[in-house]
């Protein structure tokens, strides 16, 4: 299992970085205004138009914060989540869907997501929850209580 979370955490105390945000979205509906708005609050965003793209994004670079939208019942999407919660368990994952599954919001919760929601959602809805759900985050490794 590959985690990344140390040598992240020691470089943001020395060195503070925008929020890390990457944008997963099949269709290509939202990502344009999700990637302006976000990129307004002062995150670096990176997006993509495919599950495969995404999983190697993840593989490139640590993110933040994790947006991965379906556009159909069926989780195509999941072996980003898990890739994503295999680097680190901490990295807030947000399914944003179409098409609200029951068995998929399970999954999807059982696997650990931070959230599973009906889109399409106003932009700055994503942008509260990076900023709620990665300040936390930054503060607890600037104080050292992430560890290895």
């Amino acid at each position: 299992m590959n985690h990344r979370l140390s040598n992240h955490a020691s470089a943001q105390l020395s060195c503070p970085s925008p929020k890390t945000v990457l944008l997963v979205d099949e269709q290509c509906g939202e990502l344009s205004c999700l990637v302006e708005t976000l990129r307004e609050h002062g995150c670096e965003v990176h997006s993509c138009t495919g599950y495969k793209d995404g999983l190697r994004q993840l593989e490139s670079r640590f993110f933040d914060f994790v947006v991965l939208c379906q556009s159909s019942p069926q989780f195509e999407g999941k072996p980003v989540l898990e890739r994503a919660i295999e680097i680190d368990r901490r990295t807030p994952v947000l399914v944003v869907t179409c098409c609200l599954d029951m068995k998929c919001y399970l999954e999807a919760m059982q696997l650990g997501a931070l959230d599973y929601v009906e889109g399409p959602l106003v932009p700055e809805q994503i942008a509260r929850l990076v900023e709620t759900h990665v300040r936390p985050r930054a503060a607890a490794a600037a104080s050292g209580q992430f560890g290895t």
